[in-house]
């Protein structure tokens, strides 16, 4: 077992065991993403879709804080942290195949929240907290706010985060069923990254799969769906990984993913 952590100015990533931990690295700036944050988190997605030894990514942010937003000092000097084809933070609009979760502590803010928005799966402290507050500075949340929140939590409880720009707790999100899993303070990193190696010993072709019929599935009537499906659940059978599964439950042993 093995950990290896290669650092930028502005984000960290870290691989152990499958899972990739990102993290973005400007604690005294609360984390705010300028073009460079955006740069590196989404190289470091590339990393995780292109290496076959990863199988899921961790993205949080350094001290306490996921992540203020727009770092608008930078956005005012011509910067943007909106990048062709990824989006905000090179991560909202990019198409990552494999399990994405956000570890949020503390604030995510406006396009922070979009951020955790385009993960797969939310784990937060019980102290943290979401907001989309765009419409007090006569904005939308236009990087995925508007459009995911409505299918994440009950649509009138969106309408409202939206409308009046007010946060919403972890322990509410919970409740709607934005977060995955709530933590102590201070450990919704530990508990993201229990959740990525619960998911990361499972099979990384199949995982892929079923993150890409999910989103591809949305919205379709049954017959849709399911032939859908069908394009992508065939080519498993005939799989190394598929293979290896029934042999090693045969053999009453680990299996060991090729993930070919």
């Amino acid at each position: 077992m093995t950990t290896t952590e290669v650092s930028t100015e502005v984000v960290l990533a870290e691989r152990h065991d499958g899972v990739l931990t990102i993290t973005i690295n400007r604690p005294a700036q609360k984390n705010a993403v300028n073009r460079d944050v955006a740069v590196a988190v989404a190289a470091a997605l590339d990393e995780l879709d292109s290496d076959s030894s990863l199988s899921v990514g961790v993205l949080t942010g350094a001290g306490g804080t996921f992540s203020a937003g727009m770092d608008l000092k930078a956005f005012a000097g011509g910067q943007t942290p909106i990048l062709p084809g990824r989006g905000f933070g090179g991560v909202t609009q990019a198409e990552v195949r494999k399990p994405l979760i956000a570890a949020v502590e503390g604030w995510a803010l406006g396009g922070g929240f979009e951020m955790a928005l385009g993960c797969d799966l939310i784990v937060a402290a019980e102290d943290a907290k979401f907001g989309l507050p765009e419409v007090k500075r006569g904005l939308i949340a236009g990087e995925g706010g508007v459009i995911r929140l409505p299918q994440r939590i009950p649509y009138h409880v969106a309408l409202k985060v939206l409308l009046t720009g007010e946060p919403l707790s972890a322990v509410d999100g919970k409740q709607y069923g934005l977060v995955s899993e709530l933590t102590a303070p201070g450990a919704a990193l530990a508990g993201a990254q229990e959740l990525a190696h619960r998911i990361a010993v499972n099979a990384p072709l199949a995982l892929a799969r079923v993150k890409g019929v999910l989103r591809e599935t949305q919205g379709l009537n049954d017959a849709e769906a399911f032939k859908r499906q069908a394009e992508n659940a065939s080519s498993l059978l005939h799989s190394e990984d598929a293979h290896e599964g029934a042999l090693a439950f045969a053999e009453k042993r680990a299996p060991v993913w090729r993930g070919r």
